[in-house]
């Protein structure tokens, strides 16, 4: 059984939504690690705060020696990303309506002052009536089959200031929320092009509506301020007539 006493504890590797991750080192074995610590007040916190049906609860946790177990709502149909692979795209009532969901659920984030930062399909779930839910949190759980396999991995959703290394706020999400609404239309994101450029002539050129390609052109701005904002994507008119006010099992 290992202690805290057992590791000489160095600098901050980075800081999580549930802890922090330091560069330590077992004293016995002089063997380099980093150590997670999870705060346990924090996911009391997070399991308090977060609660939307659009995203996922944590109910609780609890641990032993060496675990700490998340007690987690359950969504029965799964991943959203492997739907979206089954199907190899959505129809526009679907993708609004799940755009819909999503902006609400970003929106309540956002009025707790919570960033998510790292919205993108294989971290969205669907719920019994296959309703959207956010799950990643700092607790999501994969099934690793079913994870992207591209070399720009999560680079696909990344705005310009987190690749340019700059100070972002919650605009990051109306950022991925726009590249989602591209993927969910077309079946793939639009950023493989090597210009900003040839990125807006793809949108431009996609076979979706023009009130699709309007809400994702003015979500995917280079500056941040430029984006519209999320009671501006709730209040779209794609949005507002594509999406039903109560959303059906759309998957049945």
């Amino acid at each position: 059984m290992r202690f805290l006493e057992n590791f000489d504890i160095g600098r901050p590797l980075g800081k999580g939504k549930f802890g922090n991750v330091y560069l330590a080192r077992e004293r016995q074995t002089k063997f380099i690690l980093a150590l997670k610590v999870l705060f346990k007040k924090q996911l009391e916190k997070a399991g308090v705060e977060h609660q939307h049906p659009n995203i996922l609860r944590l109910y609780g946790y609890f641990h032993d020696a060496s675990r700490v177990y998340l007690i987690l709502e359950f969504a029965p149909r799964g991943e959203l990303y492997s739907e979206l692979q089954r199907c190899g795209h959505f129809s526009e009532n679907i993708s609004a309506t799940y755009i819909m969901e999503l902006a609400d659920a970003l929106n309540y984030c956002h009025t707790k002052k919570v960033i998510h930062r790292d919205i993108k399909p294989e971290n969205l779930l669907l719920g019994a009536n296959g309703e959207l839910k956010i799950a990643d949190f700092g607790w999501s759980v994969h099934t690793p089959s079913s994870r992207r396999s591209t070399l720009c991995g999560t680079l696909d959703y990344l705005p310009p200031e987190m690749i340019e290394g700059k100070t972002h706020d919650e605009k990051v999400d109306l950022w991925s929320l726009g590249v989602l609404c591209y993927e969910f239309l077309v079946g793939k994101p639009p950023f493989e092009a090597k210009t900003h450029e040839e990125t807006y002539r793809r949108i431009s050129r996609a076979t979706i509506s023009a009130g699709a390609k309007d809400l994702v052109a003015r979500l995917l701005k280079h500056n941040p301020m430029h984006r519209l904002p999320i009671q501006g994507v709730l209040s779209h008119p794609w949005v507002v007539e594509k999406s039903p006010r109560y959303p059906p099992c759309r998957m049945a």
